[in-house]
């Protein structure tokens, strides 16, 4: 067996000669750090993130590459900044933030927020909707109106980033 030529660089101890910690981007999350963590989130930097892994799905996607696309949606999909980003977007950014669907969730604390982060899986099942009849406009007919549990739009959300790069090279 040939030994490779290259040297393994070992991490540099700080002043009082211990290693540092490795620091870890998805930390456990105590009950009183929640709400900090969820307002300290640089989303600029999240969504910038999120932006450049849509755009190498666009540009794979454009080359034909199935192979890389397909990839890089997986990544998108697991990746916990595009997952923050759609749970931002359904819980506060939305405009039906405070419907609730069949499980009577309307608003999430920033707790609850990190908690839908973590669950947040793009193989799971779907939960039923809430049936909503609302008036048709300009007759007085109604219509029915599904209304998703919040991990659901969460989801949609989620996947709606990782589609959409892909769809734009199709038009």
């Amino acid at each position: 067996m040939k030994k490779s030529n290259t040297r393994q660089i070992a991490p540099k101890p700080t002043k009082n000669g211990f290693l540092p910690p490795k620091t870890n981007p998805i930390r456990k999350v105590l009950s009183n750090e929640s709400m900090e963590e969820w307002k300290h989130i640089n989303w600029r930097k999240l969504e910038r993130r999120v932006f450049k892994l849509q755009k190498r799905i666009y540009k794979a996607s454009r080359r034909g590459d199935v192979k890389a696309f397909r990839r890089l949606q997986k990544t998108l999909m697991n990746s916990w900044g595009a997952k923050c980003l759609s749970v931002r977007r359904v819980t506060q950014d939305n405009q039906g933030k405070k419907t609730a669907g069949v499980d009577g969730v309307k608003s999430l604390s920033p707790k609850a927020r990190l908690k839908l982060v973590a669950k947040l899986k793009p193989n799971s099942k779907g939960k039923p909707t809430r049936r909503v009849w609302i008036p048709k406009p300009g007759t007085d007919e109604k219509r029915p109106l599904g209304i998703p549990v919040m991990n659901d739009r969460a989801l949609q959300a989620l996947l709606k980033l990782a589609l959409e790069p892909e769809l734009r090279c199709a038009i």
